[in-house]
């Protein structure tokens, strides 16, 4: 028992090495065998050995009424390891699948809580990995998909990290065995109709009965395909390197990619470096649905073409390939009077405004294009502001955002663009910061 429980150790103790710097150890607590063997071989490894804080998270989804007695039990776990336990609960979305609705809400709390510098660790294991690469590969996944669940990621302002991965679930069964460890029984493991569940109590059975080894070698593949797919990503960072120009409208703040290197790629290579640069902001598209992009690609250049993806669009304008989420998405609402233009002005859902300079004389209105709108220019006399906008290349999509600052019915500037956004004769700019919470990663 002591040479099992020290071989154990060891290795989950090497896992987390590089990670003996962070400030906490959060430990994903579901109450079920994996994650009660991760908690006890912690909280005995911080016995003995200098560790970061530990502490554990246990989720509530409140799908069955059984669930209710968890955090009860779990916290009991805990109070005996002297281990502080948070008990969040999450309200899962109804859709088609259940399992996948449940997990994100789950991984969306375990992001709120990791703060800097700490590290949640769940407890998937080897049969876990095995289970995951075949079920994908049944939905046609490819090789990111096929790379099954990855050791370690981003996740809130952390980490997460998983530790046991290359420990099998007979190892983990024998460990709670051996320390007499209690557990919970999800009555949903049972369920066949969920594909996990059949996988795992149907399929594995058959397969290992035929090939032993079959969770090891399967384990083996997704580890293979995990290096291709890192190959993978560095010839996509090659390929966006040539395209993530820079552009005269940066400051839109809108990740953005320019067109004209990525079409000189094989079709195949395209798909490989927008997969790359999507996959932060929105659900990969799958096979069927790449089309959109070649629509998007081809279309005339007086088209405006958009590529809908599950969290975002894809626009082009001017030559580039545009990521459009959250509120750019949603038409911009109203803006009150500006009483104190000396003050920034915070625009409902789309940024803020501020002048600098002289403050003109007011009362200023904040207003969006509605068409048909004229501008008096120096020199130029009345001008139509689409044709103006036309001239600047400002992207269309922009266009219903972008503030345009009047006194009475008297057009006086319009935000950011150059000829546009200044009063000579006032001495004042025009300063419009574009909304960035739903940029996502640039």
């Amino acid at each position: 028992m002591i040479q099992h429980k020290n071989q154990l150790s060891a290795r989950l103790l090497h896992a987390l090495a590089p990670w003996r710097d962070a400030s906490t150890w959060r430990i994903a607590f579901s109450g079920g065998l994996d994650s009660t063997v991760l908690l006890h071989l912690l909280a005995d490894l911080a016995q003995h050995h200098p560790l970061p804080a530990l502490t554990a998270i246990h989720i509530h989804h409140g799908l069955q009424a059984a669930a209710d007695a968890w955090p009860t039990h779990c916290q009991a776990v805990c109070d005996a390891l002297c281990v502080p336990l948070q008990v969040v609960r999450v309200r899962v979305q109804s859709g088609a699948s259940l399992e996948r609705a449940a997990r994100d809400a789950r991984y969306a709390a375990f992001a709120e809580v990791t703060q800097a510098n700490e590290l949640l660790l769940t407890a998937q294991h080897r049969d876990d990995q095995a289970e995951t690469l075949l079920f994908r590969l049944l939905r046609g996944a490819g090789v990111r998909g096929l790379s099954a669940i990855p050791e370690q990621r981003p996740l809130g302002l952390g980490h997460l990290l998983r530790p046991l991965l290359d420990v099998s679930r007979a190892e983990l069964e024998a460990y709670a065995s051996e320390h007499q460890l209690s557990w919970i029984e999800d009555p949903s493991n049972d369920d066949r109709q969920f594909s996990r569940n059949y996988l795992r109590h149907r399929v594995f059975p058959v397969l290992t009965e035929r090939w032993p080894q079959a969770v090891t070698t399967i384990a083996r593949s997704a580890a293979h395909l995990s290096e291709a797919q890192g190959l993978l990503d560095e010839l996509a960072e090659m390929d966006l390197a040539n395209a993530c120009t820079t552009s005269e409208f940066d400051w839109l703040g809108l990740p953005s990619l320019a067109l004209a290197p990525l079409e000189t790629l094989s079709m195949a290579r395209q798909r490989n470096a927008l997969s790359h640069w999507l996959c932060a902001r929105t659900l990969l598209p799958d096979s069927d649905h790449w089309s959109g992009w070649q629509t998007l690609r081809d279309a005339s250049g007086d088209a405006r073409p958009i590529w809908r993806l599950g969290n975002g669009e894809l626009h082009r304008a001017g030559g580039r390939v545009w990521w459009l989420s959250g509120s750019w998405l949603r038409a911009a609402e109203p803006v009150p009077i500006w009483t104190d233009p000396a003050s920034v002005l915070l625009l409902p859902d789309n940024g803020q405004l501020r002048l600098s300079g002289q403050v003109p004389e007011g009362p200023l209105h904040v207003r969006y294009r509605q068409g048909g709108e004229v501008m008096h220019l120096p020199g130029r006399g009345h001008r139509d502001l689409k044709r103006l906008l036309n001239e600047n290349g400002l992207p269309l999509f922009a266009r219903g955002r972008l503030p345009l600052v009047y006194r009475d019915e008297q057009l006086l500037a319009v935000a950011n663009l150059p000829g546009l956004d200044a009063s000579a004769h006032e001495c004042w700019q025009l300063h419009w910061q574009p909304p960035w919470s739903d940029q996502g990663l640039s």
